[in-house]
C-alpha cells in the first residue's frame, strides 16, 4: 500500500477526488447566504412580512394552539436573534425565523389578552349600560355600543364587556350621547359566525373588539345617568364636534363632512353609504391614510409658509421641523377624536414616521418607513392583518411609493409643462392607488367600481383641496366666531362629492360583480406581489408565480352547490341563471352575503324568483344534483316530516325536530346548532357537507360532534342508475 501511495501524484489526486464534492456541496449552501448579503439594504421590508406571515399562520390553523407552540414561538424566537447576532453571514436567516416567530407570539398574546365573555345564550331582558359608540346598521337602523353593562340574572364574570343594540324604533326619547348611562330591554345573542363555510368571520371580528352581545330593542332608550365629568372625554368632544357642524350643514352633505372630519358617522345614511361604495369614494369617508395626509400636510404648510412669511423667525428658526412638530400633535389630537380605528392608526403611524424623518433629516416617504408602521400596527394588532382597510392602505401606499419612485423626477418635468404637473400627479396617484387595492376590493366586498378612477378624479382635489382644509380653518376660526365661512365652503365640497356619488353609481354597469376567491388567493398573490417589489436581486421575476397562480385559481373558483342558513329558514341552490332562493323574505343578511359571494348582483327577491324551488312557500322542493330535497317550515312541519322523510332524499326543516323519523336523511336547528350554516359540493359523482363551526378557536362557541346526513349512497345508487 505504501508503494501505491508513492507513486507520482496519485495520493494528491485521491484527496483532491473526495475534497472537491464536499467543497462544491459547500459552495451551494453557500450561495442563498451569499445572495442575502449582497441584498443588505433592502432587506428591512421583509421583516414587517414576515411578521405578517407569522400572524397568518397563527390565524389559519384550526385548533387553538397550546403552551407548547408558544414555548417553541418563543425559543425560536430568542435563538434567532441570538443567531443574527453572533454571525454576520447568517443574520438575515436568523432574523427571519425570529420575524416569524414574533408574529405567531404576538397573535397569541393579543388573542389571550382580550378574551373577554361571549353570551352562550339568548338574553331577553332589561340591559343597563354606558354608551361608548354611536353609529348605523346596515339596515340604517341607529345602534349603540355599550359598557359597563348589567344584564338581570347573569354573573358579572358572564357578563360581555360590551354589546351593541340596534334601536328598531327610535322615538326620539333619547338623543344619545357618549359616556351616558341608560337602560333598555332588549334581545341579545353572541355574535354571529360565517353565513357560510369559509367566509368571513363576524364573530372573530367581533371577539378582537370585546363585543360580546349584539342584538336589538324595539322600546325606548331611557337616560339613566348623565356623563360624568371625566367620562369619555373625546367621545363627547366628537359628538359635540359633530353636532355643531350639523347644525351648520344641512342633510346628507353635513353629515359626510361631519363623519370625515370626526368619525362619526351616524348621521350618514345607507344610501349615500352605498352610493359612496359603487362610486369607488368610501375611502373619502374612511379617515385613512388621505384624510390624515390631507390635514397634516394643509398644517405643515400653514405653519411652515406662515412662518417663513415673518423674517425675525424665518432666520432664526428651521420653520421646517416645527411645522412637523405641530402636524404631528395635530394628527394625534386627530387620531384620538375620530375613534382610533385601524385605517386612522396605521395612517398615524405613517404619518408619525414621516414627520419623524423630516426632524432627523432623513427622507420622509420610503419602503422603509412603510415597514416601520406595518411592523408597528401588525405587533400593536395582529388582528388587523386580517381587514380589508389594513390591506388596501397599505398596497394603495407601497404601490405610490414604488410607482411615483419609477419616474425619474427630472425627465417628466423635463417633458411636461408645469401646470400640467398638478393634473398629471392626480391622474398618476389616482391609477396606481386604484390599481393596486382593486384585487383586495374585489375579493373582500364582490364589486369592481368601473368608473372609480373618473370618480376620484373629480373628487379627490375637491377633498384635499376644499373639504380637508375649510375643516381645519373652521376650527381655528372657531374662537372668533367666524366658522360658519369656512363650514360654508366645506359644505359645498361635500355637496359636489355625493352629488359624483350619486352620478356615477347611478351609471348602467356602475359595478362589476366578482366572485370571492378561495381561501390562499390573496396570500400568494400578495406575496409575489411584495417579491416583485421588494427584491432586486436575481430571480426577481420569480414573484410572477404566486401572481398568475393565484389569478389562475380566482378564476377557476367553483361556488357551493346548495347553502343552507344557521336556522334553516334560508336555502340557496346554485343554478344556470345564478342562486335560487328558498324565500323572498327572512334571512337577508345570509341572502345578501350568498349573492355577494357569488359575485351576483341580485336582491333576495329576484333570486327567490329563479328557477329552482317548487311547491308552497312552506314545502320546497328542488333537485339536488338529481337527488330529491324539500325544505319545509311554518307551522305544522313538524307534522309532515315523516311523510316527507319517505319521499325525499333530503330533508331541511327551520325548526327543531322532537322525534327524528329512522334512517331520515334530516337537517335541522338541533344539528345546525352544532355545525352553522351548510354548504353541500358536488364533486367525483357524489355529494358531500362542509360545516361553519368546525374550528376550536377563542372565539368560536362550544360544540359537540354530530353526525350529518350522508349522502353518498343516495348519490352514487343515482348515478348507477
Amino acid at each position: 500500500m505504501a508503494g501505491v501511495g508513492s507513486l507520482p501524484g496519485l495520493g494528491n489526486r485521491g484527496v483532491g477526488d473526495k475534497v472537491a464534492p464536499v467543497q462544491t456541496v459547500i459552495r451551494a449552501l453557500l450561495v442563498p447566504f451569499e445572495v442575502l448579503q449582497s441584498a443588505r439594504g433592502m432587506l428591512f421590508p421583509w421583516i414587517a412580512v414576515l411578521i405578517g406571515c407569522g400572524i397568518g399562520a397563527w390565524f389559519s390553523v384550526g385548533t387553538e394552539p397550546g403552551a407548547a407552540s408558544y414555548l417553541l414561538a418563543a425559543s425560536v424566537l430568542l435563538g434567532g436573534l441570538a443567531l443574527s447576532i453572533r454571525s454576520e453571514l447568517v443574520r438575515p436567516l436568523g432574523l427571519a425565523v425570529a420575524a416569524l416567530a414574533a408574529g405567531w407570539l404576538a397573535a397569541g398574546l393579543r388573542a389571550h389578552l382580550l378574551d373577554a365573555p361571549m353570551l352562550d345564550f339568548r338574553y331577553y331582558g332589561p340591559v343597563e349600560g354606558r354608551i361608548v359608540g354611536i353609529d348605523r346598521s346596515q339596515s340604517d337602523a341607529l345602534r349603540l355600543t355599550l359598557d359597563q353593562v348589567v344584564l338581570q340574572d347573569v354573573a358579572p364574570e358572564k357578563t360581555p364587556l360590551r354589546v351593541r343594540v340596534s334601536l328598531q324604533e327610535d322615538g326620539g326619547w333619547l338623543a344619545p350621547m357618549p359616556g351616558q348611562v341608560v337602560i333598555l330591554t332588549a334581545n341579545l345573542a353572541a355574535p354571529e359566525g360565517p353565513v357560510e363555510p369559509g367566509a368571513f368571520d363576524f364573530r372573530r371580528m367581533a371577539f378582537f373588539d370585546q363585543l360580546g352581545a349584539v342584538g336589538y330593542t324595539r322600546t325606548p332608550v331611557l337616560l339613566l345617568e348623565e356623563p360624568g365629568g371625566g367620562a369619555r372625554p373625546i367621545d363627547r368632544l366628537r359628538r359635540w364636534l359633530t353636532q355643531a357642524m350639523l347644525a351648520r350643514m344641512e342633510g346628507q352633505a353635513g353629515a359626510f363632512a361631519a363623519g370625515a372630519m370626526t368619525g362619526d358617522r351616524s348621521a350618514i345614511s345607507e344610501d349615500t353609504v352605498q352610493a359612496l361604495r359603487e362610486s369607488s369614494l368610501a375611502h373619502l369617508l374612511a379617515i385613512s391614510g388621505m384624510n390624515m395626509a390631507f390635514l397634516t400636510g394643509f398644517v405643515f404648510a400653514l405653519f411652515r409658509y406662515g412662518l417663513a412669511l415673518v423674517p425675525h423667525v424665518a432666520l432664526r428658526v428651521n420653520t421646517k421641523k416645527v411645522a412637523a412638530v405641530v402636524s404631528l400633535g395635530v394628527a394625534l389630537f386627530y387620531l384620538l377624536l375620530s375613534g382610533a380605528n385601524v385605517a386612522t392608526e396605521r395612517a398615524f403611524i405613517m404619518v408619525s414616521v414621516m414627520l419623524g424623518a423630516i426632524l432627523l433629516d432623513r427622507r420622509a416617504l420610503t419602503l422603509r418607513s412603510v415597514a416601520i408602521a406595518g411592523i408597528i400596527l401588525l405587533l400593536v394588532k395582529p388582528e388587523s392583518l386580517l381587514e380589508p382597510g389594513f390591506q388596501m392602505s397599505f398596497a394603495a401606499t407601497i404601490a405610490l411609493i414604488v410607482g411615483f419612485s419609477a419616474l425619474d423626477d427630472s425627465i417628466y418635468r423635463q417633458k411636461l409643462p408645469r401646470w400640467l404637473m398638478p393634473l398629471f400627479t392626480l391622474v398618476l396617484s389616482s391609477l396606481i392607488g386604484g390599481l393596486s387595492t382593486a384585487p383586495y376590493a374585489a375579493a373582500h366586498f364582490n364589486r369592481f367600481t368601473d368608473y372609480g378612477l373618473l370618480a376620484n378624479l373629480l373628487t379627490v382635489p375637491v377633498m384635499g383641496a376644499v373639504v380637508m382644509p375649510a375643516g381645519a380653518l373652521a376650527a381655528l376660526m372657531a374662537p372668533f366666531g367666524l366658522a360658519w365661512l369656512p363650514l360654508w365652503v366645506m359644505e359645498q365640497g361635500a355637496r359636489w362629492i355625493l352629488f359624483v356619488a350619486h352620478w356615477i353609481a347611478g351609471l348602467e354597469g356602475a359595478v362589476t360583480a366578482i366572485p370571492t376567491p378561495g381561501p390562499w388567493v390573496l396570500p400568494m398573490f400578495t406575496l409575489g406581489a411584495l417579491w416583485l417589489i421588494l427584491w432586486r436581486e436575481r430571480g426577481q421575476a420569480a414573484g410572477l408565480i404566486p401572481v398568475l397562480a393565484a389569478l389562475a385559481l380566482w378564476v377557476t373558483a367553483e361556488r357551493p352547490l346548495l347553502l343552507v342558513s344557521g336556522d334553516g329558514r334560508l336555502v340557496g341552490l346554485a343554478g344556470e341563471e345564478g342562486r335560487a332562493l328558498s324565500a323572498p323574505r327572512g334571512g337577508g343578511f345570509a341572502a345578501e352575503n350568498w349573492l355577494q359571494n357569488d359575485g351576483d348582483l341580485a336582491g333576495q327577491e329576484e333570486a327567490a324568483e329563479r328557477p329552482g324551488f317548487t311547491g308552497p312557500k312552506d314545502m320546497r322542493w328542488f333537485d339536488l344534483a338529481g337527488l330529491k330535497a324539500v325544505a319545509l317550515s311554518g307551522k305544522g312541519a313538524e307534522a309532515r316530516l315523516a311523510g316527507v322523510c319517505a319521499l325525499a332524499d333530503l330533508v331541511i326543516l327551520a325548526g327543531r325536530a322532537g322525534t327524528r323519523p329512522e334512517a331520515c336523511p334530516l337537517v335541522d336547528q338541533n344539528l345546525l346548532q352544532e355545525t352553522g350554516p351548510l354548504a353541500v359540493w358536488t364533486g367525483e359523482g357524489t355529494l358531500r357537507f362542509e360545516t361553519t363551526k368546525g374550528d376550536r378557536r377563542l372565539w368560536s362557541p362550544r360544540t359537540r360532534a354530530v353526525a350529518l346526513p350522508d349522502l353518498r349512497p343516495r348519490a352514487l345508487k343515482l348515478a348507477a342508475q
